[in-house]
């Protein structure tokens, strides 16, 4: 498995009481794939450019995909690549996940991603993530505190050990916060445009 889909299995089993929001997971999936690409070295990062590397074509599919759109030069930079590679991203995982046996559908539930309920099925892949993640693997930690999943990863936890990975990291954590205030400015606008129309 991948960070992407360890990460995505572990934001439908985070626990909290309002799913995780589909943009915001899309985005910190678009950073997992970066980080398992740089650690591959399918790519290399440049100050904060993505720069093509020569390692083979991942095995994952979507992995694939991640590493077939990164743009030759001139180069991309990481914010840059996250917003246009996390379109939707969720839901492709999603359907995916599915196609692979790894979710099925759930008839109720409190957590929804897309229009169908799903849950993870019970297989190895699946206990791989949560193992992962009850291990506090630095890299899975970081990206979910990213979606409100966990809290901040403690002093007395490690860190992340390369620059590449953290400037990715904190690149995610900027894109979920810019999304965030979108989302406000836009209630905001709706809010104000709704009274206009009500009147005193």
């Amino acid at each position: 498995m991948t960070t992407a889909r360890d990460l995505f299995i572990i934001a439908m089993h985070s626990g909290r009481e309002q799913a995780v929001g589909q943009g915001d997971l899309s985005l910190a999936l678009a950073g997992a794939e970066l980080i398992d690409l740089l650690g591959a070295g399918g790519l290399t990062l440049e100050d904060d450019v993505l720069v093509p590397g020569g390692a083979p074509a991942p095995a994952d599919r979507l992995l694939g995909e991640a590493a077939r759109t990164v743009r030759p030069a001139p180069y991309e930079r990481v914010e840059d690549w996250l917003w246009r590679r996390g379109r939707d991203l969720a839901a492709t995982y999603q359907t995916a996940l599915e196609a692979d046996g790894e979710l099925t559908p759930k008839a109720a539930g409190r957590l929804s991603f897309g229009a169908r309920r799903v849950e993870a099925v019970d297989t190895p892949a699946r206990h791989g993530a949560v193992d992962r993640w009850e291990h506090r693997e630095p890299v899975l930690t970081a990206l979910a505190s990213a979606l409100g999943i966990g809290g901040e990863p403690s002093d007395e936890e490690p860190g992340l050990d390369d620059d590449a990975t953290t400037a990715v990291v904190a690149a995610v954590h900027d894109a979920v916060m810019e999304l965030e205030a979108v989302r406000q400015r836009r209630n905001i606008e709706n809010a104000a445009f709704a009274n206009l129309w009500r009147g005193p």
